[in-house]
């Protein structure tokens, strides 16, 4: 049960009603709420998700990440080298659903971006080169390492520069709100 996050509420909606392609980042503080928010608004809409693994090695990240894919419905036996062909299979797999909104929920962004993974230049080129090219994604991204998701989502000076259609900082609770969670 969701307290509060009207304006979050809405933003989503929105994005996921979009005749286009969005691409939305949500960034906070640790246990604010923000994986909550997606799996509350999108419990049942996920074409695919993933979150990243604390302290994970690239080959660790890229066997998880297949994984759910495989979980979600991919048929492949081959697995990723790495994130170029990884999102490369997220591509193929999200071509062969039905037609309609694809909500992908990737979780813990900054934990995917090990050193030298290459995860930024392959994350980049499937928003910018596959799915904002088409009206049926929403891409939501999210991440407790706020100045990572500043850095590197928000002030972007790359590939992802002027992209990201909404950002949402999710925020402590005010008052009024605690006061509705402590009487629910």
């Amino acid at each position: 049960m969701l307290i509060g996050r009207e304006k979050e509420i809405q933003e989503l909606r929105q994005a996921y009603d979009s005749a286009e392609s969005k691409f939305v980042a949500i960034f906070g503080r640790r246990r604010i709420g923000k994986t909550y928010l997606v799996r509350e608004v999108f419990h049942d809409k996920f074409a695919f998700s993933y979150s990243g693994m604390a302290k994970a090695t690239t080959k660790e990240q890229l066997q998880r990440f297949y994984l759910s894919l495989k979980d979600h419905g991919y048929k492949s036996s081959v697995k990723p080298n790495n994130w170029i062909e990884a999102f490369y299979m997220l591509e193929q797999f999200l071509k062969e659903l039905p037609e309609g909104k694809k909500v992908v929920f990737l979780d813990e962004l900054p934990w995917m971006d090990a050193p030298k993974s290459s995860f930024m230049s392959a994350f980049e080129n499937f928003w910018n080169g596959w799915a904002s090219a088409r009206k049926d994604i929403l891409l939501i991204v999210c991440g407790s390492a706020t100045s990572w998701m500043v850095k590197k989502i928000l002030r972007n000076r790359g590939g992802l520069h002027n992209r990201l259609n909404n950002q949402i900082h999710l925020q402590p609770f005010n008052l009024h709100e605690c006061e509705l969670y402590a009487k629910s």
